[in-house]
């Protein structure tokens, strides 16, 4: 691959130079190229507007991965209303599932604003609070039940969003509005088209109250009937009513799934427990249809992994996922969770993971 540079060695050279003076860490690469981007928007004359724009947005991102990155407790995203008063059974259903997840060792990241957000903050706890706050000319501050240190205030929706799904091992949807729906979609797209690793998505509403039920019904009988998404891509997401069930829902996908990588095409998922045998053999009747080719087959770390030392401690499954198959894909995920039990407490991996690079897409 062509390097990425200005095109003058000198300054090329000037750049090198800078990242050592400037001390820190390694990935001397990586900030080499973030800084030639700088270099040929100025080049470009960009205009001040959009230069504007990406000053703020890259200042939102660090300061966030800054943030974040000092706590390394897993973490839940909550998605909800701001309007819904404490009185709403809803506000109290996120009260009671934050604080479920506080209790299980899980941080409860939210918007920071009011209703449903307030109410998992509130339910969480300081000690397991993440505030991601937009500015909004009609909402107020931050609710008080965030320590400001792990409060981020976003001027952009979409350096907000990145951070919601950089940053989560699950996701909570409680009813919503215009934000909520939109943050409800955004993710499933990203998990149904393979932008995103797969996650527990739980849609949770208080019994009786009709948000989830309407939209559902609008997936089979539209969407699904249409053939505008497949049957499959249901899987994608648990529904329920129930605080102590959501809790158990995004406890249970962790309970032998560890995570998954890319590894020169095939899809690698790593886990405690690796089936094999006749149980493999089970598997791969019920799941030939996701495989390009080939077969699933237990495996070794490969030398990528290796070399990252990335889940070592984890055994695996390979293959050569179609790369569509997402829904069925979250069946074979629950499936292999079946096969051990339900531990106190799972640990899942770092939320984000190098090997979206190893993706041809």
């Amino acid at each position: 691959m062509k390097p990425y540079q200005t095109g003058q060695p000198e300054l090329d050279e000037q750049i090198r130079q800078l990242i050592i003076d400037a001390g820190g860490g390694g990935n001397h690469d990586l900030i080499a190229e973030l800084l030639t981007t700088v270099i040929k928007l100025h080049r470009d004359m960009a205009e001040r507007g959009d230069l504007k724009m990406v000053n703020t947005a890259l200042k939102e991102m660090r300061y966030s991965m800054a943030v974040f990155g000092r706590h390394h407790e897993p973490k839940v995203t909550i998605f909800g209303s701001a309007r819904l008063a404490e009185s709403d059974p809803n506000f109290q259903l996120a009260e009671r599932f934050a604080g479920l997840m506080a209790e299980k060792g899980w941080g409860v990241i939210t918007g920071a604003g009011p209703g449903i957000m307030a109410a998992g903050s509130k339910g969480a706890g300081l000690s397991h609070s993440y505030g991601v706050n937009i500015r909004l000319p009609f909402e107020p501050d931050p609710v008080g039940y965030i320590d400001p240190q792990r409060n981020i205030n976003f001027k952009y929706f979409f350096t907000r969003k990145l951070t919601f799904i950089k940053e989560s091992h699950a996701f909570a949807l409680f009813p919503g509005g215009f934000g909520t729906l939109d943050e409800t979609f955004e993710l499933l797209t990203l998990i149904q088209t393979g932008k995103s690793d797969m996650h527990p998505i739980v849609l949770i509403e208080a019994p009786g109250t009709g948000y989830w039920p309407p939209l559902l019904e609008f997936f089979s009988t539209t969407l699904v009937a249409k053939g505008l998404i497949s049957a499959a891509d249901m899987n994608l997401f648990e529904v329920t009513g129930d605080a102590n069930d959501a809790a158990a829902m995004i406890h249970a996908f962790y309970s032998n799934f560890h995570s998954q990588r890319y590894v020169e095409g095939k899809l690698v998922l790593r886990m405690k427990e690796a089936p094999e045998g006749a149980v493999l053999d089970q598997i791969n009747r019920e799941f030939a249809d996701i495989l390009a080719d080939g077969r699933i087959e237990k495996t070794e770390a490969s030398a990528a992994e290796e070399k990252d030392a990335d889940a070592l401690d984890q055994e695996r499954l390979v293959l050569n996922f179609d790369r569509r198959s997402y829904g069925r894909l979250r069946l074979l995920i629950d499936h292999l969770n079946t096969l051990v039990s339900t531990p106190d407490r799972v640990a899942p991996p770092a939320p984000f993971q190098e090997e979206q690079a190893e993706r041809p897409w």
